[in-house]
């Protein structure tokens, strides 16, 4: 098998998988990390939306043969800093917007990565870049989903 190194959540880690083997599986099946879910598995649903060098993405549709040794993945388990929690999952906390919580974390990933290309572009977010987020969530909690993201936007 062939060995790939990469970044995630800080650590350097390598694997031994096929070159063809999505990101997403080597995320939950290898490494144990299983906060990006497994929704869809054809870059649809993105429940699996994940950070990769600040972008958001979906490790569903990247096979691990594409990361490079500098490659940085950061899922829903390295965005708390210590013991705090990121802006953006406390608003989620103090919005109750998870019923099943099932899409939450790659909902929160993507919050995330919208929030920090808004503001490196130097504006406020709108209600047009809430309607960008296409995170599928199948308890329509999407109205408490809004709030959360502005909130969290206000403390990044």
């Amino acid at each position: 098998m062939p060995e790939h190194t990469f970044r995630v959540n800080g650590e350097q880690v390598t694997v031994n998988v096929a070159d063809d083997v999505r990101l997403l599986w080597v995320l939950r099946d290898v490494l144990g990390i299983t906060g990006p879910k497994y929704g869809c598995g054809i870059n649809v649903c993105k429940a699996c939306t994940s950070h990769l060098n600040g972008k958001a993405v979906n490790p569903c549709a990247i096979p691990v043969g594409e990361l490079r040794p500098t490659d940085e993945v950061t899922t829903i388990e390295g965005l708390a800093t210590g013991e705090d929690l990121h802006p953006m999952q406390q608003a989620w906390l103090d919005h109750d917007v998870a019923q099943c919580g099932y899409c939450q974390p790659g909902q929160i990933m993507a919050a995330v990565a919208l929030v920090e290309r808004v503001a490196a572009e130097g504006r406020a977010i709108t209600d047009e870049d809430l309607d960008g987020i296409r995170n599928i969530c199948r308890c329509g909690t999407y109205f408490r989903i809004r709030e959360a993201i502005r909130a969290g936007a206000a403390n990044m």
